[in-house]
């Protein structure tokens, strides 16, 4: 594909196919050293292994919060605790989030990316399977080990698919956005009957760990082989925070800050509300699979919108206006209608892929998207704890959800106007840059990717 001035649609094409040149050139007949592959010129098995590992990890990195939010009632029924732990229950992702993910372009500096993923998927097995003890310690400790674990690898999924998928960015990130929303799906559907033919809502969320164990294990292979092709030998680290200081880092930090308290206090209290509105947990629970569920094509429809020539920025338009009716309309109908706000509620939810894309494609190296990615989710994540547990806390002082779906909504219409700023022609020029020749370049060299 030509090489092209950057435009908003930039973001989501794939990387200039154009000859680059290389820094040293080689003789005409020499073939490229191993070392000096791109991404499409890898062994099929390791594509292949790739993938797989992609897969996995995705449907683990909701499924574990999900699965919890679907019991928080009957969790907190059966083990007792207050309402202070049960607000902060939901929270301890999002903190978590923040803590730990602050670390992850620390980590990844040290060990590589693929290892520190590995580190953090064998945490999330082990705090997952932890939270099967029927107690209210084990589920706080279990929750905060795997979280801790879950955050690394969240921060870590972009440089990951940067490294190993520099000419497919926009589909692997779907396909890893689009796993990851059917996992937590398919856990919020099925964790009630679950814990009902297990007689404990405690060994259903613990059971929810052998799907992480599985992730961990089929991520094995993927490490191996980048262990025994890197030539790694002190990956290059840049610092996240100086990037707070520029418009990339500050309008990526906005957009993700906004669409991760909408989403985590939805995915935290969505089906406890309905419950405590008068339905029953089993019609909640599918209210809340159905709003997880309608967010996998809704992803995939935004990202197809945005790559269109001038449609990026009617995209986050239109996936803003719609969580802001949904959350509208949670507030005005009856219980009985909330599939109307669960359905739009769960479109306004796609807007994960769109800014997950957004910060693959950010950086002129692995290392700065990297950077980019732990600046916008820790601090992103920081701030949207405020999230779970201001709904939880203002539920608990009011008797009733108008005040937290108010302040939502109030939000949900400030991520409107961050939209506009993030799709301006300045911010997606600078963010196509990557896909540069000379960008591609410096991200598929040794030293900038690490290999």
């Amino acid at each position: 594909m030509p090489a092209t001035p950057p435009s908003p649609a930039a973001l989501f094409t794939a990387p200039s196919s154009a000859p680059v040149t290389a820094s040293a050139p080689a003789p005409a007949s020499v073939p490229a050293p191993a070392a000096a592959r791109t991404p499409a010129q890898k062994p099929r098995s390791a594509v292949v292994f790739g993938v797989i590992a992609l897969v996995l990890i995705g449907l683990n990195l909701r499924a574990g919060i999900t699965g919890a939010s679907a019991l928080l009632h009957d969790l907190q029924t059966v083990l007792g605790y207050g309402p202070l732990v049960a607000a902060i229950i939901p929270s301890i992702p999002t903190l978590c989030f923040a803590l730990a993910g602050a670390a992850t372009s620390w980590l990844t500096g040290k060990l590589g990316v693929e290892k520190a993923i590995l580190l953090s998927l064998s945490m999330l097995a082990g705090g997952l399977l932890l939270r099967g003890i029927p107690a209210t310690g084990m589920l706080v400790l279990g929750s905060v080990v795997g979280m801790s674990g879950l955050a690394v690898c969240n921060v870590a999924m972009p440089s990951f698919i940067r490294e190993h998928f520099a000419h497919r960015t926009s589909l692997m990130t779907a396909v890893y956005t689009v796993t990851m929303t059917t996992g937590a799906t398919v856990t919020a559907v099925a964790v009630v009957p679950l814990a009902q033919a297990l007689g404990s809502p405690s060994a259903a969320v613990g059971a929810i760990g052998i799907t992480a164990v599985a992730a961990f294990l089929g991520f094995i292979p993927v490490v191996l082989h980048a262990h025994r092709n890197s030539t790694r030998a002190a990956a290059r680290h840049v610092s996240p925070w100086p990037l707070l200081r520029t418009r990339k880092g500050l309008l990526l930090t906005a957009i993700f800050t906004l669409q991760a308290l909408l989403a985590y206090a939805l995915l935290s209290w969505f089906p406890y509300m309905l419950t405590t509105m008068g339905m029953n947990a089993s019609d909640s629970g599918l209210m809340f699979g159905l709003m997880q569920l309608v967010s996998v094509p809704a992803g995939m429809l935004l990202i197809a919108i945005g790559s269109r020539p001038g449609m990026l920025r009617p995209a986050f338009y239109l996936v803003s206006l719609t969580m802001a009716a949904g959350l509208a309309l949670l507030l005005v109908l009856p219980v009985g209608l909330a599939v109307v706000p669960a359905v739009l509620l769960g479109f306004g939810l796609g807007i994960f892929p769109l800014v997950m894309v957004m910060i693959s494609r950010s950086g002129a190296s692995t290392a700065e998207t990297t950077a980019l990615s732990t600046l916008a989710q820790s601090s992103g994540y920081l701030l949207a704890t405020a999230g779970p547990f201001g709904m939880g806390l203002l539920h608990s002082a009011t008797g009733g959800w108008i005040l937290p779906l108010a302040l939502l909504l109030a939000l949900s219409l400030v991520q409107i106007v961050v939209s506009h700023l993030i799709t301006g022609k300045a911010m997606t020029r600078g963010m196509a840059h990557p896909a540069s020749p000379a960008a591609v370049h410096t991200a598929g060299s040794p030293t900038a990717e690490g290999k």
